[in-house]
């Protein structure tokens, strides 16, 4: 193997990464390779370390007398904290035939104090080590931002005039068509443009008479670029030519739209608080699935520009509350509106639906609201088919304001809450979950909370009760096996050699963190602020509060970037990810995620006795 080689192999190991190029080089000119057969010993238990080793090909096992603690494999190393500690408390056997790269003691232990990031890595705990790799991967993927497309941006529509109209009838256009550039055509099908800044500075300041032809203000020669090139080269070319728009052709030499300077500056500051702004703003359905149809660049923006998994939930969490809250002012009806809570449920409700997943919601009217039977369902219908039109899928479930069951009177909601106290079974502990995550979205707040504190109060004496709610975590099992493996569903034909996240760790999670938060009362839905509340109370020590925090984080954030990843290849979005399209690192960290999922896991057995239920 070439030096080039050596150093891309040492390069993809993480933190190998952060070695200077002198480090690299350090590196590469002390290591050896060699060479082990099947059952051999490679660093006996007790002894001296004097290597650490760079799997090429084989397996290791890690063992303690004859029990197998972890595996090893092509592109891991071992065992860097023997080499820190100076001695080995486990053995290590190939467990086939395995080529190494070896690295004397000395200069590992050289290189890693004079490297602050690799000595800070090798001595941080779990906790640390997921949050660094987050941000890790979030600078990595900076870069992505760089080779966005113009077609990425909100593009304004190209309306094109006649050249003969007058100012005023131009004006009357752009108002109606709710642009603020409009383009003129001549017989000869030259091109011109208007701005509103022009009607500005050239027509009220010059006092034009308003039935002059527009043509007067008019610019000609435009500057076009393609809506499939990069969106810095549109940012390049307007500072090129000291402009503030260019038009935007597709590949038919078509023009598509207008790219101006507001909307390429929202995209690179991720275009929050304009799209926010159409949500106040918009005065139409249409106006309002424009802006919600902008939350998946937003998304991709905030993902590659570093910012941390609970914060972009928090921002789309906060865009989807005003989405749904000016939509229900648009479409209900007044006398509802005022007498009614419109509630989000599921990951919505606690905060952690980033993208668009199916709908979980439900209305609660005051038990003096007198709308009429037909129609509170024609809104709801309505409410519903427009929420699908935006992109939120039906739920299979149909736990949406659409169906009945889901949109009742506040009493009416007391005597289903003591049917599912009361009559325990499987529809009914997922029933009281799912309403418990329930958050108001639109109207009045104090109908959930009411029944949050009926909730609270019809449970407060029931063991049993929270041990049964918990239980259903004891019927999904984290797919980590005895050695550190994963563990595949061989019957899975169509997710072979994949791990289904959302069922093997983060429901666990989520579930068991809301079960502990239901016992204690606690009104907070958003799964980190539960865990963070129920520290504050004693429940949780900081230690294991902080390691459930970064394991919460780290999976769903797996999960984002996968999905995101199957969105640009137009696949099915789902809760599967294949292990062997994660780096060495992120493998590593799904693992102590899996063994933190699984120590939340006995505590909870212990704690709500679950093996007696």
């Amino acid at each position: 193997m070439s030096i080039l080689e050596q150093k891309k192999v040492i390069s993809s190991i993480h933190p190998f990464q952060n070695l200077t190029s002198e480090q690299l080089d350090t590196f590469v000119e002390n290591m050896d390779i060699v060479y082990f057969k099947k059952n051999e010993t490679v660093q006996a238990q007790g002894s001296t370390p004097q290597s650490l080793f760079f799997i090429l090909k084989g397996i290791i096992q890690e063992k303690q007398d004859d029990e197998v603690f972890s595996i090893y494999s092509k592109n891991e190393i071992f065992d860097s904290i023997s080499l820190i500690e100076n001695y080995s408390k486990n053995s290590f056997v190939t467990a086939e035939e395995t080529i190494c790269y070896t690295l004397p003691r000395e200069i590992f232990i050289e290189i890693l104090h004079e490297n602050q990031e690799l000595e800070n890595y090798f001595f941080q705990s779990i906790a640390e080590k997921l949050n660094n790799n987050i941000l890790y991967e979030k600078n990595k993927e900076m870069a992505n931002i760089m080779i966005a497309k113009v077609k990425d941006a909100k593009i304004h529509k190209a309306v094109i005039v006649d050249i003969n109209i007058s100012i005023f009838e131009a004006a009357t256009i752009i108002k109606k068509e709710k642009v603020p550039t409009i383009l003129l055509k001549d017989e000869n099908g030259e091109m011109y443009i208007v701005t509103d800044s022009d009607f500005r500075q050239k027509v009220i300041l010059n006092r034009m008479d308003f039935d002059d032809k527009i043509v007067k203000i008019a610019t000609k020669g435009l500057i076009y670029i393609n809506e499939d090139d990069f969106l810095f080269n549109a940012q390049l070319i307007m500072a090129k030519h000291g402009i503030k728009r260019v038009v935007v052709k597709n590949d038919k030499d078509e023009i598509i739209g207008i790219l101006d300077q507001i909307s390429l500056s929202s995209f690179f500051a991720t275009n929050i608080f304009s799209v926010s702004n159409q949500i106040v703003k918009a005065e139409t359905i249409d106006e309002l699935k424009e802006a919600s149809l902008s939350f998946i660049k937003i998304i991709k923006s905030l993902n590659a520009k570093g910012v941390k998994i609970e914060f972009i939930s928090k921002l789309i969490n906060q865009l989807n509350k005003k989405l749904l809250d000016k939509l229900y002012k648009v479409l209900a009806p007044s006398e509802l509106y005022e007498k009614s809570c419109l509630v989000v449920m599921g990951s919505e409700g606690r905060g952690e639906q980033i993208l668009k997943t199916d709908q979980d919601n439900a209305l609660i009217l005051s038990d003096d609201c007198t709308i009429d039977e037909k129609e509170l369902q024609e809104f709801t219908t309505k409410f519903t088919e427009t929420l699908v039109d935006f992109g939120f899928p039906r739920c299979e479930g149909n736990i949406m304001v659409s169906n009945p069951y889901w949109c009742r009177k506040e009493s009416d909601f007391k005597d289903l809450i003591y049917t599912w106290i009361n009559e325990p079974n499987g529809d009914n502990f997922m029933n009281i979950a799912i309403f418990y995550d329930a958050v108001c979205v639109s109207g009045n707040k104090n109908l959930i909370t009411h029944l949050k504190e009926y909730l609270f109060k019809l449970t407060s004496n029931s063991l049993s009760f929270y041990a049964h709610f918990a239980k259903v975590i004891t019927s999904f099992d984290v797919p980590l096996g005895f050695f550190d493996g994963f563990v595949f569903n061989s019957k899975d034909n169509k997710h072979k050699n994949e791990i289904d996240i959302k069922r093997g760790g983060i429901f666990i999670l989520v579930q068991g963190i809301r079960s502990l938060s239901l016992e204690n009362k606690i009104f907070n839905t958003n799964t980190n602020k539960r865990i963070k509340k129920l520290t504050e109370l004693g429940v949780l020590e900081e230690e294991f509060a902080k390691e459930l925090t970064m394991a919460f984080n780290f999976l769903t954030n797996l999960k984002l970037k996968s999905n995101l990843e199957k969105l640009d290849k137009k696949s099915d979005i789902d809760n599967y990810i294949n292990p062997d399209n994660l780096n060495t690192m992120e493998k590593d960290l799904l693992k102590e995620s899996f063994k933190i999922v699984n120590k939340l896991k006995k505590k909870l057995e212990f704690h709500f006795k679950l093996n007696y239920v």
